[in-house]
């Protein structure tokens, strides 16, 4: 969390969105980026940190609600790629990642058996 003028806390917001679809949520020792358009809700990353990542709040993604490596180890579980990261001292999250409807949480091996 980043200090207020008052001398509290208050959420990361989500900053300028350099890319089109993609917003970025800055946190004080990692950036979170999410493209929704490449989400498949497997919902690694709330089932993971449910303090950094909350659909019901808004901004969803506060980084600084844990670890910065711990926030970069669910990011990379992240199966469609719609999440990445970047460490401030620079580490980006360059793991290949599958995209496209092929990455969907149903297409996932083990996701789903036959009847």
């Amino acid at each position: 969390m980043s200090a207020t003028e008052s001398g509290g806390t208050a959420p990361a917001a989500a900053a300028p969105d350099p890319v089109p679809g993609v917003r970025t949520y800055r946190g004080a020792e990692i950036t979170v980026s999410f493209e929704a358009a490449l989400c498949r809700h497997a919902a690694e990353c709330v089932g993971g940190l449910p303090q950094v990542f909350d659909p019901g709040r808004r901004p969803w993604i506060t980084p600084d609600a844990a670890d910065a490596d711990r926030v970069a180890d669910i990011v990379g579980r992240c199966p469609s790629g719609a999440l990445r990261y970047r460490l401030t001292d620079g580490e980006v999250d360059d793991t290949p990642k599958p995209r496209g409807p092929a990455a969907s949480a149903v297409d996932r091996p083990g996701a789903a058996e036959a009847d």
